[in-house]
């Protein structure tokens, strides 16, 4: 029987659902520490480095997923030029470092689903999170947020409440679907990150 990752989509709230239709959060949880990465992850991280040339770089941001990224970042008063989505950071990462160097498990998974599918994922301390996650406005600025306030723009890293650290041991992969991105592209982003790191093991 094949296992699969449980992901829930999470709520967006009113305000930010009018005005960004077809915005989504989705989540799902996994036993994981930020230990060292194995080899068997770092050989995959070699590989998809390798397949990465100057032209593909360049090329990335015209694929679907990617595309709709920069045009939602420049819908919210983002440059993608500026600040990198998801994916093209991790390709211009690739072509500062040469390579893309292992970093720790809880990372690598997230470079890995990134790559694979053009989805933002981002992981968070799954113990310190406080009731249900959702997409929400503070500041004038889009956040994820729980039940104590944000814990994260929407697309950076978490903050330090919620900071993935040496004494986290499960985790909470988030993916935010900016509109026009399929839901398979989600939820294969979130089933590669969470297979990586073991899955239900």
């Amino acid at each position: 029987m094949t296992v699969e990752p449980d992901v829930r989509f999470g709520p967006v709230a009113d305000a930010v659902a009018a005005e960004h239709p077809g915005l989504r959060l989705a989540w799902t949880e996994a036993d994981a520490t930020p230990g060292r990465t194995p080899e068997a992850l770092r050989a995959r991280l070699r590989t998809m480095a390798d397949r990465m040339r100057g032209a593909d770089a360049v090329a990335i941001r015209q694929r679907e997923v990617p595309h709709l990224y920069r045009v939602f970042y420049r819908h919210v008063g983002l440059e993608p030029d500026a600040v990198r989505t998801p994916v093209e950071a991790i390709v211009l990462r690739r072509m500062t470092e040469g390579g893309l160097r292992p970093r720790d498990l809880i990372s690598d998974a997230l470079t890995v689903a990134v790559l694979e599918t053009g989805v933002g994922v981002w992981a968070f301390d799954a113990a310190a999170l406080v009731g249900e996650l959702r997409i929400d406005e503070a500041e004038r600025r889009l956040v994820l947020a729980d039940g104590l306030g944000a814990v994260a723009g929407l697309f950076d890293e978490a903050s330090s409440r919620a900071q993935v650290t040496r004494a986290t041991h499960r985790v909470t992969l988030v993916a935010v679907a900016v509109p026009g991105v399929p839901d398979v592209f989600v939820h294969e982003a979130l089933w590669t990150a969470w297979d990586i790191l073991g899955g239900a093991a």
